[in-house]
């Protein structure tokens, strides 16, 4: 059977990790979110596999290729302008001739897939929802079943006043291929507001089912970070890269590190990361490949992307920070703050709660950063310069 990814996705409110690249690309312990769910495909008997395409259709495509390296065949599908969910994946209709799959690509999950094939084969359904039960379904789109699991409406986004069910659409289809047949060839088509209700109304099969296991939505920062914490807790079942040690400690091949004692779990260390005599690695640390942390440096519930620098001294809690960044001497880098790549933080400077710095921007030595950095290449030192406001803009 073949599969759809969804992959186009460009994840406005992950930036800055999504300002130059496509949301499904943002890892997740050291690997893409996409690659793990590519991981579940092939665990699942998924060999065929269609990713869908649109935000910087380059970086995927480099990075999975063929898709020989996961043992899969991978084909791509580009939009050339927005098509919604439904309308993405009819752009590729000519390549399903039979039952065929469609997962999200930035939605981290270990669902049994299997299962819910099974369920649409035994239902005759057209169309069969994988459902999730949540604490609070006001995100996302309910979709209300009866005692047999057959779909009776959909509510998209609804308020407390409407909720009379938990259960989500999670965006995991099992899908007919001649439902294709209504999405129009042109202008964006949604699966859940628009596809699905149109089938509902001619008196389709449609049918939900509850899944077990994990399953997180990463639509914001605090939902990304979660879903890296999540994976060191084994929340959700991934196949995480390196060496594991006592207390759920992972550690990649070439690491450089003085003494074991300075790492504590739950944490994750990538693929030649340096960590430097009396520099320690704190609970919920998520390294990529190539990370240094210089002598004396301090990480804790923090998430650093590959090749980046972290300095003597310097303090990153509760953070996420981009790849190929320079984080120098005696910085301080607090709860909530999000850096993009190739960022320059100078020494001794502060980042305050939440901030977002935006890539390839620089912090000047000694600077205190209140407010977002988005459009300006440098913060001063002092919010007032020479000739006024200097480097600092929120929006």
């Amino acid at each position: 059977m073949k599969a759809v990814v969804m992959a186009g996705g460009e994840g406005t409110r992950l930036r800055p990790l999504t300002s130059n690249q496509p949301k499904p690309m943002v890892p997740i312990v050291g690997k893409p979110c996409m690659e793990h769910i590519l991981e579940l495909l092939k665990a699942h008997g998924f060999e065929d596999v269609v990713i869908t395409l649109a935000f910087l259709p380059q970086a995927i495509r480099s990075y999975f290729g063929g898709g020989e390296a996961l043992g899969l065949k991978i084909e791509y599908s580009v939009e050339e302008q927005p098509l919604g969910t439904a309308g993405s994946v009819g752009l590729a209709r000519d390549a399903f001739d039979e039952t065929f799959l469609v997962i999200s690509g930035d939605a981290l999950c270990d669902v049994d897939l299997g299962e819910l094939v099974d369920v649409h084969r035994a239902k005759g359904a057209a169309v069969t929802i994988g459902l999730k039960s949540v604490d609070n379904p006001l995100e996302f789109g309910i979709v209300v079943t009866d005692e047999e699991g057959r779909i009776e409406r959909f509510l998209e986004k609804p308020s407390w006043g409407q909720v009379f069910s938990d259960t989500i659409n999670t965006g995991i289809y099992v899908l007919e291929p001649e439902v294709l047949r209504h999405i129009p060839a042109e202008g964006p088509y949604d699966f859940s507001k628009q596809l699905f209700p149109l089938l509902l109304e001619m008196g389709r099969p449609l049918y939900g089912h509850v899944m077990d296991g994990y399953w997180q939505d990463i639509g914001n920062l605090g939902q990304y970070r979660q879903a890296n914490f999540d994976a060191l807790d084994e929340k959700v079942k991934l196949s995480i890269g390196g060496m594991r040690l006592r207390g759920n400690v992972w550690l990649g091949e070439g690491v450089e590190i003085d003494d074991i004692e300075q790492l504590q779990g739950p944490s994750f260390i990538g693929n030649y990361t340096r960590v430097a005599r009396g520099a320690s690695v704190g609970p919920y640390t998520v390294l990529s490949n190539g990370v240094t942390l210089r002598e004396h440096a301090q990480t804790t519930r923090a998430v650093i992307d590959s090749a980046t620098h972290v300095g003597r001294s310097a303090l990153i809690e509760g953070a996420i920070v981009g790849r190929s960044c320079d984080i120098r001497e005696h910085v301080r880098i607090h709860e909530g703050v999000a850096i993009g790549d190739h960022v320059t933080i100078g020494s001794e400077s502060s980042i305050m709660p939440n901030v977002r710095i935006y890539p390839f921007k620089e912090v000047e030595t000694g600077a205190q950063v209140h407010e977002n950095l988005i459009w300006e290449s440098r913060a001063a030192s002092q919010l007032f310069g020479q000739d006024g406001v200097t480097g600092l803009v929120n929006v």
